[in-house]
């Protein structure tokens, strides 16, 4: 089933940069004003090879992919990024707190970071959980051609009640990096290239089936990457291109958490709050939250009706909502979904809500025209005092549903789950080229 294998991976010299300086947020995660940040950080980096700024008189020769390899080069060349000299794999650990959470306790993911094989999707040992776009996808395979390298991890998830993977790894020693981040997440990783260590691990995946949690995008450039080596006679069962840089995370620890992306409706010409309510008592239950009520105290109501079933929270001008769910739908805009995700909170809002009672297309929801994706519940609300129509607010999807999704062979609408907090890009880099000249792990 999974195979994973120990690479030495090109990784930043703490003599020669401040890890901190030089990690990045996934490049999907960073924004205008955080690739400005990055780029003031330092001038190694890592923004400047994964998400570099386009300029002006670009073209085939010159371009933000040619840049990125020119750096890469630069770099390795300064001895600012240099090669592991063992095979590894590599321990990682975030300790953090819940964005918006009821509790200021602190958790902790772990996880390890290794080269995993790539698999088609029928062979039904990766499995995803959301749609993907061809755009990224176009993106993410200019910049591996271009560096012949990975820079972020894909995140996978696989199932191991007993906890026997992460107590193989486990570490007594002071980290080999150590990173707080913008969001107050302070990530750890340490090198292991004990071959036994390595062994029991690869052993103990070996009957994991994999769910990716975040990185499709990379995942199926990866894919699309490694078929055409094929094609092209570059590539055979143990070329580099076979495989990918991931980063493992028992989805039964307790450290694993997934957050819930609201929705905010914006900009739809006669909107009316009673008319929409009027229309919603078909499908909900729909409950005046009145008085007014704070934006915590609506969530506290919201997570404590979801354990009852599907249950939204709508924000608007005229007040705060929140709609129970209806046990049995029968509406024409749930036709071919399945049991599964008519369950879904994130299915029954696309379908119930923004199709059938707003008005808006699949296209529209797909292309965002009329909505925006918000994580923080406040900055939700925010909008609707800002103008917008109404933030719908949601509990996170449960680990059980994503499961039950993915290893139906069935994908979540796109922005269902936020997996938090984000895997760092940069602590490890895993470079084709290398692997290419034999002189990186096999099946140690």
């Amino acid at each position: 089933m999974a195979k994973i294998f120990p690479f030495k991976a090109l990784r930043y010299d703490p003599a020669k940069v401040s890890p901190s300086q030089v990690v990045t947020q996934p490049y999907d995660k960073i924004s205008p004003a955080m690739q400005e940040r990055y780029y003031a950080a330092s001038p190694y980096n890592l923004v400047r090879v994964i998400l570099g700024k386009a300029e002006p008189d670009d073209h085939e020769q010159n371009n933000v992919y040619t840049r990125a390899a020119a750096s890469l080069e630069h770099w390795r060349d300064q001895h600012v990024l240099v090669r592991d000299a063992e095979p590894s794999i590599y321990l990682y650990t975030q300790t953090f707190k819940v964005p918006g959470g009821p509790t200021e306790t602190l958790l902790e993911r772990r996880g390890f970071i290794a080269a995993g094989q790539l698999e088609e999707y029928d062979k039904k040992v990766v499995f995803r959980h959301e749609q993907t776009l061809s755009k990224p996808k176009a993106d993410r395979l200019n910049l591996l051609k271009a560096t012949q390298s990975h820079f972020g991890q894909i995140f996978m998830l696989y199932s191991d009640p007993a906890g026997a993977v992460d107590s193989a790894l486990q570490q007594n020693r002071p980290p080999d990096v150590e990173v707080r981040d913008e969001y107050d997440v302070v990530h750890r990783m340490w090198r292991v290239s004990d071959p036994a260590t390595i062994q029991k691990v690869q052993a103990a995946m070996d009957d994991k089936k994999l769910i990716i949690a975040d990185g499709h995008h990379r995942y199926e450039t990866a894919l699309n990457y490694r078929n055409d080596m094929r094609q092209t006679g570059r590539g055979d069962a143990n070329a580099p291109s076979e495989r990918l840089m991931m980063t493992f995370v028992n989805m039964d620890s307790p450290g694993l958490v997934v957050l819930p992306t609201h929705r905010v409706v914006f900009g739809l010409e006669g909107f009316d709050v009673a008319a929409m309510n009027a229309k919603l008592g078909r499908y909900f239950d729909v409950v005046d939250l009145v008085p007014a009520t704070d934006v915590q105290s609506a969530m506290d109501r919201l997570r404590e009706a979801g354990k009852q079933g599907s249950t939204l929270l709508a924000v608007t001008a005229n007040g705060t909502f929140l709609l129970r769910s209806h046990q049995k739908q029968d509406s024409p805009a749930l036709a071919g979904q399945s049991e599964r995700q008519r369950g879904l909170d994130v299915v029954q809002l696309h379908k119930l809500v923004l199709e059938e009672t707003l008005g808006m297309s699949e296209e529209d929801i797909r292309d965002q025209k009329h909505l925006k994706y918000v994580r923080e519940a406040k900055e939700a609300a925010e909008e609707v005092a800002k103008g917008a129509n109404v933030a719908f607010l949601m509990n996170p999807v449960r680990m059980q549903q994503v499961r039950d999704i993915a290893f139906g062979g069935e994908v979540l609408p796109q922005k269902s789950t936020d997996f938090f907090p984000k895997l760092l890009s940069g602590l490890t880099i895993y470079s084709l080229e290398d692997d290419a000249q034999g002189t990186a792990a096999g099946g140690h």
